[in-house]
């Protein structure tokens, strides 16, 4: 078993409101985000590949249109402007381009980051 992660850069702005940062968080501000898509399988025996890069790319492009230089507050969809809701917001539009099993979002000047793994089938856990 392989897995494959793509990576991809984006420029954006956001405001939080209901933080324990406070007016920090509320004020409008930008940061540099990294996301990683990861794709897991078995190469194909005809093309080496687990999947073709170009394919994963196109998916890419498309996210990267909706985010980059944007205000997440407006972006459609996304929700609160959270690493929690990018990470699955990213998540969404990438996992048809194969066996997506993890997309993490990162914000590095924050060494903050989150990873999200998909709809759990057999969850357990409660809200």
């Amino acid at each position: 078993m392989w897995e494959l992660t793509k990576s991809f850069r984006f420029e954006a702005a956001h405001a939080l409101s209901g933080t324990t940062y406070g007016k920090e968080a509320e004020e409008i501000h930008g940061h540099s985000f990294r996301a990683e898509v990861t794709i897991r399988g078995t190469p194909d025996p005809a093309t080496g590949m687990v999947l073709d890069l170009g394919i994963l790319d196109g998916r890419i492009a498309e996210v990267s249109k909706a985010l980059d230089h944007k205000l997440l507050n407006n972006v459609e969809g996304l929700g609160p402007p959270t690493l929690e809701n990018l990470s699955r917001f990213i998540w969404d539009r990438v996992q048809h381009a194969g066996r997506v099993t993890k997309v993490s979002v990162f914000r590095d000047s924050c060494n903050e980051s989150c990873s999200y793994y998909g709809p759990q089938a057999d969850s357990n856990l409660t809200s």
